[in-house]
């Protein structure tokens, strides 16, 4: 699905999920048990990279529970072209028992052009290289805490939405909209109770067979997602 072979060194971790959130709060896959995902053993996995927030940003794809993504503890380096990212787990943390690919927000150090290949190497909780091609220098800016969205491969884009870390969006559909792709996220629970701060949040989508040659852009809704009209996926496909 991605571009390059992870090796998973013990996925454990607590992706956005704030410590001290109340229950309900967390994500993960309906009728997944709750076991801690600590399996320094776990299968070969698949990395993937997509460009996020105009070029400031990268959304890292990796696999393993999908409530807990590894998160990122330390500011990237950046030297000779090429970005170092070191994602951190959580020994405490309690996940889902699923398999699932997940994303995880890395903002990005001054000196990176996204207009220039991005060698990027991964090491910690999980470790891996990816190529991630350059975003065209044509591609729209974007906003201060505004949506976005990036490739990872053919099939599936990273989407940053801002919002409270504890409360993260689900996609509930994708489907074609006209010459855009539509995007529905899940309506959240009304005695949902999240966290009052506000932190970038990724989900991914699969877009298989929807996408064209030229630009795809994203029409977003539900899930208490707001978008001025449709978005431009970055990067290519």
């Amino acid at each position: 699905m991605f571009r390059r072979t992870l090796s998973l060194l013990g996925l454990t971790g607590a992706g956005l999920l704030t410590a001290g959130v109340l229950a309900g709060c967390a994500s993960g896959s309906s009728g997944s048990s709750s076991t801690p995902d600590a399996t320094p053993s776990a299968p070969a996995a698949e990395l993937g990279a997509a460009w996020l927030d105009g070029g400031r940003a990268l959304a890292i794809v990796t696999t393993g529970s999908s409530s807990c993504a590894p998160r990122v503890t330390e500011q990237p380096t950046f030297a000779d072209g090429a970005l170092t990212v070191v994602l951190s787990g959580a020994d405490d943390a309690v996940c889902t028992s699923d398999l699932a690919p997940r994303a995880t927000y890395v903002p990005l150090p001054a000196g990176v052009d996204p207009t220039q290949r991005l060698a990027v190497t991964v090491t910690g909780a999980a470790s891996g290289e990816v190529d991630l091609a350059a975003m065209p220098s044509s591609a729209p800016a974007t906003s201060e805490y505004a949506p976005s969205a990036g490739w990872v491969d053919e099939s599936t884009v990273a989407i940053l939405t801002w919002g409270s870390s504890s409360c993260l969006p689900q996609v509930e559909t994708v489907r074609p909209a006209g010459s855009d792709i539509a995007v529905r996220f899940a309506q959240p629970p009304a005695d949902q109770i999240c966290t009052m701060d506000m932190a970038p949040r990724v989900a991914l989508a699969d877009v298989t067979g929807m996408a064209g040659a030229g630009e795809v852009r994203l029409v977003l809704s539900g899930g208490n997602v707001a978008s001025d009209g449709p978005i431009p996926v970055l990067g290519s496909h």
